[in-house]
């Protein structure tokens, strides 16, 4: 079987843990990096988690590198408090797992993405799962990987759904709604991945419950990490009875688009008032053929979780 090389870009909360295990625990994926971002913690605190999960989950010949550590338009990054409540304080549910062995890697996230574009072309995965800012930066400073790259499959955004920080906007586009523009205007293929269909794939306490009879290492923490994420999900979003398969989802749509249902849509990322960091479609290029951007709209829930649980029970078994 031939492997897609994989980069992933994550503010590695519960959900981007989750995805780590996805990537690591497929075995169509070599996965040959993660850059860390800004959101659900802060960018140092995201590459450590990375370094710890995969440590965890034996995949310690992956290295991180460390990306843009706020907005393309700020100073700084605060986490929101909300982004506290559903991930814990340091991102992975308050578990405690080992410090990492292994530092960061010296060159910085985004020259390692633009090297890694020249590198493979149009063989390389990219799946961002956390502001854009990365993804905006490097085509700012390469503008030929917008062309070049593979795949491109994020997860953000919201088309037929409202936003989960505002009516309009969802929580990883609103980090940067001016990066994400920049992305979602470029040349890039880009897939979209967002709440339309993350909101449908929900994991229980059943499932923690499974890895948690594995008697392994990883399976107790990783049912100790999600956990905590489907305890925040009863306080903010009771409705839903589990949490979402966010950041995950992703990955697996990257490797295998038939999980959902697409619209092929030119869009833009809205950067001004009340509705910043609106995605939506764009007037001025609603008639031009060959849109951009293909954006999920349903997911074959069943399909995506069998292969989901799958891939991270085997995984957890060896660790």
């Amino acid at each position: 079987m031939a492997k897609r090389k994989m980069i992933l870009d994550l503010d590695t909360g519960i959900d981007d843990a989750m995805a780590i295990a996805y990537a690591v625990g497929a075995p169509d994926v070599d996965l040959i990096g993660i850059i860390s971002s800004y959101g659900n913690v802060l960018v140092d605190q995201a590459a450590k988690n990375s370094l710890q999960i995969l440590a965890l989950l034996g995949a310690t010949d992956v290295p991180v590198y460390v990306g843009e550590p706020h907005s393309s338009t700020t100073e700084h990054f605060d986490v929101m408090p909300i982004s506290a409540q559903i991930h814990g304080k340091n991102g992975i549910g308050e578990v405690d797992l080992p410090e990492p062995t292994r530092q960061p890697e010296k060159q910085s996230g985004v020259d390692f993405l633009i090297d890694a574009v020249h590198q493979y072309g149009s063989d390389l995965t990219l799946v961002p799962t956390g502001p854009l800012t990365n993804l905006a930066a490097a085509i700012e400073k390469a503008p030929d990987i917008a062309s070049t790259i593979g795949n491109v499959t994020i997860m953000g955004g919201a088309l037929t759904v409202p936003g989960n920080v505002s009516h309009f906007a969802e929580a990883n586009i609103n980090q940067d709604a001016e990066a994400a523009n920049t992305v979602f205007t470029s040349d890039i293929k880009l897939t979209m991945v967002g709440l339309d269909v993350t909101l449908r794939t929900l994991l229980t306490t059943k499932e923690t419950g499974q890895w948690r009879d594995l008697k392994t290492t990883a399976g107790e923490r990783f049912a100790d990490i999600v956990d905590y994420y489907i305890d925040a999900y009863k306080v903010t979003s009771p409705h839903l009875h589990g949490c979402a398969l966010h950041d995950p989802l992703a990955v697996g749509v990257a490797l295998d688009p038939s999980f959902v249902r697409t619209l092929d849509l030119n869009m833009f990322v809205q950067a001004s008032g009340e509705d910043y960091g609106r995605t939506i479609g764009d007037p001025a290029r609603l008639t031009e053929a060959n849109p951009n951007v293909t954006v999920a709209l349903t997911v074959d829930t069943d399909r995506y979780l069998d292969t989901f649980m799958t891939y991270l029970t085997d995984l957890f078994k060896q660790n």
